[in-house]
């Protein structure tokens, strides 16, 4: 409970500067706490109802309360900036790891922000493959939590088509949207985590579509040594041995830049297969046995040296690099493995927190309702790192000892629902007066 209203009145202080910031600081904080209690869905008028029934606010007005969750005046990039430094030890090894991917959200509406036919490459054999949805690009911080890994959503942007830019002319708050690809908006929220943690080295965790010279040089040109990058290599890469020292005789032309070629990821997959060693990794919970083997080459597509792990399992293998060849393999293969907690992330924030529930159209109340369920989710997750104990798990699942997104919820929600709560967490336009007091003579009763 005490925790849960730390945390509160930490978020509650980016308010203060507005002439309502008492009243919009509270609507604020309990309504992170609506979505977060397994009530219902979190669509704006159960967030309100449950303001009324579960909280004890009086009658708000249902316009208010809209025009509050619609409002462009809400100071995200404060909230998000202590937020983030609300995280208790955020680094792993010295690193910042952040998970980098995208998602989508199907919609039914015709007029809904962000929304357009994209392709869905996850989708089922009864499914679209391409669905009427807004397409989520987002960043989240890969951390280790009471045993296990967890991946806290850190920033978001809604990626827009440029033929739909082109078509239509979506409007951001009154304001025309100018196009931006992945990679640019991926860079961006990077850049504002790194300006905040200037002193940390931040390493990127993504998939193969990230994992390229169209992400890789506009971020190291942004920040240079501080960053480096996780990814996995398509099989038709090319790689090459590291450049030979030059000679003392000057030869007429360019130096050499790679060495000799080495050949494709594939080729080399099975050629270094007998080279192999086994590796003891905790990968996706367990402490695992993997076979592997390792090498540092010259990879084209980055233009600078990497270390390369081939993974192999029975007749299947797959190719990571790291850009930052202090790595060791074990680390590169649980980091790597760890960026699958991104894909848990956005079931969380969709499917238990309900963000792909809302019916809001207008963009800017689109914008906050995302912002709210992710700004959520986090909180949940700093929640359990400063638990004293390790949360047990609710339902019992083979295979899988740690506890779960769910049983974090459960505890938050009895401590929200607490009546000594309301007491050092006041609703608006409720005596104040003597609130710790009484708390304590109902804690001693």
């Amino acid at each position: 409970m005490h925790i849960l209203h730390s945390l509160l009145k930490e978020l509650k202080k980016e308010f203060a500067w507005s002439r309502k910031g008492k009243e919009r600081g509270s609507w604020f904080a309990y309504t992170l706490l609506a979505i977060i209690v397994p009530f219902t869905s979190s669509r704006t008028s159960n967030l309100l109802r449950a303001l009324e029934i579960l909280f004890g606010f009086g009658r708000i007005k249902k316009k208010r309360y809209y025009t509050f969750m619609a409002s462009s005046k809400i100071p995200w990039k404060g909230l998000w900036s202590r937020i983030w430094h609300m995280i208790p030890d955020p680094g792993t090894n010295g690193r910042l790891l952040i998970a980098l991917d995208d998602f989508i959200n199907p919609k039914t509406g015709k007029k809904i922000f962000g929304c357009a036919r994209f392709f869905d490459h996850a989708a089922k054999v009864n499914q679209s493959k391409y669905p009427w949805a807004q397409n989520v690009v987002a960043i989240g911080l890969l951390k280790m939590i009471k045993g296990r890994w967890a991946c806290l959503p850190l920033a978001h942007r809604f990626y827009h088509l440029k033929k739909e830019i082109r078509k239509s002319a979506p409007l951001y708050n009154g304001k025309p949207i100018n196009f931006q690809s992945k990679h640019t908006q991926a860079v961006s929220m990077i850049t504002d985590v790194a300006a905040e943690f200037s002193d940390a080295n931040i390493l990127v965790v993504a998939d193969s579509w990230f994992g390229n010279n169209g992400m890789w040089e506009p971020l190291h040109k942004e920040l240079g040594r501080q960053i480096h990058m996780i990814s996995r290599l398509r099989s038709n890469n090319n790689l090459f041995a590291v450049k030979p020292k030059m000679d003392t005789k000057r030869k007429p032309g360019r130096p050499k830049i790679y060495g000799d070629k080495l050949g494709t990821t594939s080729f080399l997959a099975g050629e270094n297969r007998d080279l192999a060693q086994d590796y003891n990794v905790n990968l996706y919970g367990q402490c695992r046995t993997v076979l592997a083997y390792d090498q540092i080459v010259m990879l084209k597509t980055l233009k600078r040296m990497v270390r390369v792990v081939w993974i192999y399992r029975k007749s299947r293998w797959i190719a990571l690099f790291s850009t930052d060849l202090t790595l060791s393999v074990t680390e590169v293969i649980e980091y790597y493995g760890a960026r699958w907690k991104i894909e848990a992330c956005f079931k969380e924030l969709k499917r238990d927190i309900g963000s792909a529930e809302t019916q809001t159209r207008n963009s800017v109340a689109v914008t906050n309702h995302l912002e709210f369920c992710m700004m959520a989710t986090s909180l949940t997750w700093i929640y359990a790192c400063r638990l004293a104990n390790t949360p047990s798990r609710r339902h019992a699942v083979h295979g899988r000892d740690h506890f779960a997104f769910s049983d974090v919820r459960r505890i938050l929600t009895r401590a929200a629902l607490d009546d000594n709560f309301a007491l050092l967490c006041p609703q608006p336009g409720k005596p104040v007066d003597n609130s710790f007091v009484a708390a304590l003579l109902r804690l001693a009763a």
